[in-house]
């Protein structure tokens, strides 16, 4: 933490206004803030800083940004690798992605209108069982 001669300056302004602050009040403070960190052992700096460090965590936590975020940075990473894989042209002479891209508009071409047309009609020839 800070210390030194302007830290200490700090300090003491910071509590000549909360002790001049609470003067008139029924409820004193029972601790000093900001603390001297050069009275405190290690121990209970290090609590300080824990507590500290807790605090500012909960009171910075933006749920709602941060799932926007993360929803953002998924869909551009998936909108890169399905453009690179479907639709990049890499100017090499053999494509890397070929077999995924043929098996992929393959599996569209399926559903075009002149597949369409081969579905609506049997393979199956038609047998007329009239006696």
């Amino acid at each position: 933490m800070a210390s030194g001669p302007f830290a200490a300056k700090v300090r003491d302004a910071t509590r000549q206004a909360v002790t001049g602050m609470y003067q008139h009040s029924a409820y004193k403070p029972k601790k000093i803030w900001p603390p001297d960190f050069s009275k405190l052992s290690p121990k209970d700096q290090f609590r300080l800083e824990k507590r500290y460090k807790r605090r500012v965590k909960l009171a910075t936590a933006r749920p709602r940004w941060d799932k926007f975020v993360r929803l953002a940075q998924l869909g551009s990473v998936t909108f890169v690798l399905i453009y690179s894989v479907l639709f990049m042209d890499w100017n090499t002479e053999k494509q890397p992605f070929e077999g995924i891209r043929s098996v992929f508009w393959g599996g569209l071409e399926a559903f075009s209108s002149e597949k369409r047309d081969e579905r609506q009609q049997p393979d199956i020839p038609t047998t007329s069982s009239r006696k």
